[in-house]
């Protein structure tokens, strides 16, 4: 089963996939024109997911969101449901005080694989419902409903991923809310800057809070960072024992 809605006048696009055998992502051929965020479940059992030429397990009724620039495919794609969309139907870089997900959620140096208790499995499972009952009705508020089920959706994913990966208890908003503009300085500029200090200044910060985003990051994003990259993540880390 698959659903597009595409918006003619901004070359948005919003799709839904369940059950689909054929659902893949090939960036650097087939679908290098199409610049799909993706948010993909796996409501059923444990299996691999391949992400630019790397396996990975893909654990049961887990959450997982992929970039634009990746490739991926799935062991069992009929079991997956997933939703992608472009910047031209929302930008998430635009729309960060709706969503707060930039440079977290969607980042270029890990992949979050979420896991959902029962609670939030069920939710899932209504929104689903919803958005399922909401491209099979054509009329003149049916982009209006989408883009609202859309943002509940990526705040409600955001909000899972927070509770997981940036417990409350041991980070509070401030630090979070630096990690994501330090992962978006990093990935913008890795490949000319390799100082601590040229991103305390970009934060208006002082290197301390760097540092821990740093060692944050080195721990919790080592999987597709360069070589350059993760010399910068290293030396934070380094510095962060040293003062220890």
């Amino acid at each position: 089963m698959k659903f597009k809605l595409r918006d003619d006048k901004t070359g948005g696009d919003l799709l839904l996939f369940k059950e689909e055998d054929s659902f893949d992502r090939l960036y650097f051929s087939r679908d290098r024109f199409n610049k799909y965020f993706t948010i993909a479940w796996n409501p059923g059992e444990k299996q691999t997911v391949t992400i630019d030429n790397t396996g990975y397990e893909f654990l049961p009724n887990s959450l997982l969101t992929l970039l634009f620039d990746q490739s991926f495919y799935f062991q069992r794609s009929t079991e997956i449901v997933a939703w992608q969309f472009n910047r031209e139907f929302y930008c998430i870089i635009d729309h960060d005080n709706e969503v707060s997900c930039v440079g977290f959620l969607f980042g270029s140096t890990d992949y979050l694989f979420i896991g959902l208790d029962e609670h939030a499995q069920q939710k899932l499972k209504l929104l689903l419902d919803i958005f399922i009952e909401e491209f099979k009705t054509s009329d003149n508020i049916q982009n209006e409903m989408l883009l609202m089920l859309l943002k509940r959706l990526i705040i409600y994913v955001t909000r899972l991923a927070k509770s997981e990966y940036v417990p409350v208890k041991k980070m509070q908003d401030e630090k979070f809310h630096i990690i994501r503009k330090f992962n978006l300085l990093v990935e913008a500029n890795f490949k000319s800057e390799h100082s601590v200090s040229f991103y305390a200044q970009q934060l208006c910060k002082s290197p301390k809070p760097c540092l821990t985003c740093l060692l944050f990051i080195t721990i919790k994003h080592h999987r597709r960072l360069s070589r350059k990259e993760y010399s910068l993540k290293q030396k934070g880390f380094y510095l962060i024992q040293k003062k220890q």
